[in-house]
């Protein structure tokens, strides 16, 4: 079987196992703080014949600034399974401690002390809430069941939709938003980087609990909307009742909240258009005043991470603090993988976004996962790797562990460069035929493996 590179990594394909997994070796998968005092010695001042340093080679006062990280790769967490494809293995951090904060915020749950919060951002593998999902439903299962999270009112697209959770609408009286390529000037987009907008009277959006198990009971819904000159009003109505009418009009663009207490149980909160003006809604938080995990999935179909940075800078950082999270998640990378521009560009917005998440919520642990594999079909039916997602990876390596975050590779998870023309022949299939996304059953071994990578050293574990 011919040998695959995998961007930096040192694994390598052992051979097909049963014909459905790829089992690698893995070098050392050391983390960037154990190969930095590795290498201490070699990088140690040169000195006078004394014993003393010579005074050009010491460094300057002020923080130390840390050489690049050499990257090993990630580590595999267990064997590989012959049954299923897929493997389990470990983020990459600077030393081992990226998932702190995440790591205390579901201590504090688990012994009914408080909530986990995690933020999920990025392209269509997040907007399916197929992974997303999955893990909210494993993660409260074990830690406790807070509440949903944040969701659209009114579907923004056709598509929209999310597990655990029921939404309804008059989808053609609303206008869903997003940002699209062209676009060059900031918006208010909100926590969702999306949102929905009607002037039409009787536009409707519900959200309600589900039936039973997790997500079946809610005892806060906390709407997020646009105040701003000539803003329309809209009711709202709990389990059919009304419980008032707001009013988004005001002397300047604003964040406005209108948050509806209601005992634990079973709800449906409804947002009504009045039609006496333009109408903007970023979201419903749905949760519960109780100890557990609320996962809010806020992904985008088409999305690159640059778009955020024309997400308007002030209402994004009011609502992401308002979200308060203890784990933020940035998706990205599969549809830059197929664009032009230059990588040195893409490193730069990267920064920014990422610089902004830090500063929003410094105290949050925080998480970038890369792009899928996505092969080139070649005219003869062959398929051949992408160059470029190596470079995406390798850029969002680097930028992850500079910052401070923690880096999950997902070619690296699928079995290197071409996995997905594996995963879609299947039977039953792991990957779509488009060999870009993955069926439901993938991402459900991503959800399985992603919460693993997440947890370990929880507890010791």
């Amino acid at each position: 079987m011919r040998a695959l590179r995998l961007g930096e990594s040192p694994l390598v394909v052992a051979g097909v196992l049963t014909g459905l997994a790829l089992a690698w070796s893995f070098g050392i998968g050391e983390h960037g703080a154990r190969a930095e005092r590795g290498s201490a010695a070699s990088a140690a001042p040169a000195n006078d014949g004394g014993g003393r340093p010579r005074v050009e080679d010491l460094e300057p006062p002020g923080p130390r600034v840390l050489p690049p990280l050499l990257r090993h790769g990630p580590r595999l967490l267990r064997d590989p399974d012959p049954e299923r494809p897929g493997l389990d293995i470990s983020l990459e951090d600077r030393d081992g401690h990226s998932m702190d904060a995440l790591h205390a915020a579901l201590r504090r749950a688990s012994g009914g002390e408080g909530q986990a919060r995690l933020v999920f951002y990025g392209a269509s593998h997040v907007a399916s809430d197929f992974f997303t999902g999955a893990l909210r439903k494993n993660l409260q299962a074990r830690f406790g069941d807070a509440g949903h999270g944040v969701v659209l009112p009114a579907h923004p697209w056709r598509t929209y939709r999310h597990l655990g959770v029921r939404l309804e609408s008059d989808r053609r009286r609303w206008e869903g938003h997003k940002v699209v390529a062209s676009d060059r000037e900031p918006d208010y987009y909100g926590v969702a980087g999306a949102y929905v907008e009607t002037s039409v009277p009787g536009a409707f959006g519900r959200v309600s609990t589900t039936a039973r198990g997790v997500g079946s009971r809610a005892g806060l819904f906390d709407v997020f909307y646009l105040q701003r000159p000539g803003g329309g009003s809209f009711d709202v109505l709990v389990d059919g009742r009304p419980q008032g009418r707001v009013s988004t009009g005001a002397a300047a663009a604003s964040a406005g909240y209108a948050t509806y207490r209601v005992p634990d149980g079973p709800h449906e909160l409804e947002l009504r258009a009045r039609g006496d003006g333009p109408v903007r809604l970023f979201g419903v938080a749905v949760e519960r005043e109780a100890p557990g995990v609320i996962v809010d999935t806020l992904g985008i179909n088409g999305a690159r991470a640059r778009y955020q940075l024309l997400w308007d800078d002030a209402l994004y950082r009011e609502h992401l603090a308002r979200r308060r999270p203890d784990l933020v998640v940035l998706a990205y990378g599969t549809n830059e993988s197929g664009d032009r521009r230059p990588i040195a560009d893409y490193e730069a917005s990267l920064r920014g976004v990422v610089g902004r998440v830090r500063e929003v919520a410094p105290n949050a642990s925080c998480l970038l996962i890369g792009p899928s594999d996505r092969p080139l079909s070649r005219a003869d039916g062959a398929f051949e790797d992408r160059p470029r997602t190596a470079d995406i990876v390798a850029v969002q390596h680097r930028v992850a562990l500079s910052a401070g975050c923690a880096f999950f590779d997902l070619v690296a998870f699928s079995g290197g460069p071409l996995s997905m023309v594996e995963w879609a022949a299947m039977d039953p299939a792991y990957a779509a035929p488009d060999h870009v996304h993955y069926t439901r059953r993938g991402y459900e071994r991503l959800a399985e493996v992603l919460e693993a990578a997440l947890l370990e050293g929880l507890d010791g574990t």
